[in-house]
Parts: structure tokens; C-alpha cells; sequence
């Protein structure tokens, strides 16, 4: 059992060795401006639960989980999906500046109507038959990724008045185990509705925001096929990507 909060006692950060959570970087976990949090930030202090054999060896997350048209998110049907195409390609890389490799990488997004193919999302966009909007790569052996996919819609969430989420591409990083898993969001430069949305002002940092911020890289667009934008993952370090326990994924995305 966890052991209770008592009122004075805001929630700690976990008991890990060496773990640090930098205040001035990453979001509180319960932030006003993002209503769910009110519901979902922990109450109790966390406990570290060894892994055992189960948890470090499996399952396995190697290329045979990996289908030909997985990382191309516009050639999974029979049909073109509406929208603009685009190329999304990065690096992940460690806190010293190391590639990756070989680590999954899956990512799910909204369609150019800004709609999830997910029950719970019903505002009144269509659909695409031609969009699922998941897809997944591994990275090479210098880390690098790359997707094709279509620019997601903007789209409402009833969080506050008049809300809308920017245009973002959710990304999940799996490493060595499966319970080795990071989530984060890439967001697209100079969007309109940054201003009025709390998962993006509840960081603190402007350039830890930034860092969220794929950069148009008109040098690997395809000629008459796809627009392009770079994104890099850094897992560690003062230069790191904002994870999932600093910001809080909404109830449409889950």
C-alpha cells in the first residue's frame, strides 16, 4: 500500500536514486489551467517496484513486430487519406549526445479534420476511411526515424472556453523492456493556438516548450509528394524532451 498524503504534504517525487525533478523545467503535476489533473495527479507517495524477470526480458520489441507499411501512414488502406502529407524525421539520442538505435518508436494523431478514430471522440469531423492514424518504426543504428503520415487538424476538448488543442503527433519510445516506455507530443512551428493551451503553458521553461517544436525542413520535402519536418528526442539531460509524467495526455487521446 501507498502511504497517504496528509494535507501539508504535497505529492514527492518518486523515490528514485539520482531521480531530480527540475521544477523550473517540468510542469506541476496538478495544474489549474488543465482540468483533468485535478482527477489524475498521484495522492499517495510513489514506491519503486523492483523489475523482475518477467518485466526486463519481455515482450520482445524486435523487427519481426515491424509490418512493411507501418512507419507510412498513408499507404495502410486501399485508398489516399485526405490531407497534406507529410514527413516526419528525427533522432533520438541519450543525454550525452549518443544515438539510440534500435529503439521502438509508435506514434498515434487526429486526422486532417482533427479526429481520432477512437469511440470516445465524437465531435462533428468526419472520419477518414483511408486514416487510421497509428503507426511505428524502430530507429537505424544511428538512431534515426522517420514516418509518413498526414498534418493533423486542429480539434475542441471542452477543457475550458472555446478550447482547442494544436495540431500534435503523439510519440511513445519504448527501450530494452517493455516497461520501458517514454511519452511525449511533437508540436508543429508557429502555431495559432499555443497561447490557450494548458498542456503546452504548463511548462515553465520557453525552451523546454520549444524543444516540443518539430522544425520545417524544407531540404527533405519530396518534390510534388510531401512537406518535411525534423524532429529530435533527447531522453536525458538539460537538453531533454518533456515526457509523459510532466505532461498529462487528454481523455481523447488515451
Amino acid at each position: 500500500m501507498s502511504e497517504p498524503l496528509t494535507p501539508e504534504a504535497p505529492a514527492a517525487p518518486p523515490p528514485v536514486p539520482g531521480y531530480l525533478r527540475d521544477r523550473e523545467v517540468h510542469p506541476p503535476l496538478d495544474y489549474p489551467g488543465y482540468r483533468s489533473t485535478a482527477l489524475r495527479h498521484p495522492r499517495r507517495r510513489l514506491k519503486v517496484l523492483p523489475h523482475l524477470l518477467t518485466e526486463v526480458t519481455g515482450p520482445l520489441l524486435g523487427e519481426d513486430r515491424i509490418g512493411e507499411l507501418d512507419n507510412d501512414l498513408t499507404r495502410q488502406h486501399d485508398g489516399e487519406p485526405q490531407g497534406q502529407r507529410i514527413i516526419v524525421h528525427g533522432q533520438v539520442r541519450d543525454g550525452d549526445g549518443a544515438p539510440v538505435p534500435h529503439s521502438l518508436i509508435e506514434i498515434w494523431q487526429a486526422n486532417a479534420g482533427g479526429r481520432y478514430r477512437h469511440t470516445g471522440d465524437n465531435w462533428p469531423s468526419p472520419l477518414d476511411p483511408n486514416f487510421t492514424g497509428v503507426g511505428r518504426t524502430l530507429t537505424d543504428g544511428q538512431g534515426r526515424y522517420r514516418f509518413t503520415t498526414i498534418r493533423p487538424g486542429a480539434y475542441p476538448w471542452k477543457n475550458h472556453d472555446n478550447a482547442w488543442r494544436p495540431a500534435h503527433i503523439h510519440f511513445s519510445l519504448f527501450g530494452r523492456a517493455f516497461t520501458q516506455r517514454l511519452v511525449t507530443q511533437m508540436y508543429f512551428p508557429g502555431d495559432p493556438l499555443f497561447f490557450q493551451d494548458p498542456m503546452w503553458n504548463s511548462i515553465p521553461d520557453p525552451d523546454a516548450r520549444e524543444r516540443l517544436v518539430a522544425r520545417f525542413d524544407y531540404e527533405s520535402t519530396e518534390e510534388e509528394w510531401a512537406l518535411a519536418y525534423e524532429w529530435d528526442i533527447v531522453l536525458r539531460g538539460r537538453e531533454s524532451t518533456v515526457f509523459e509524467d510532466e505532461i498529462a495526455l487528454e481523455d481523447d487521446d488515451e
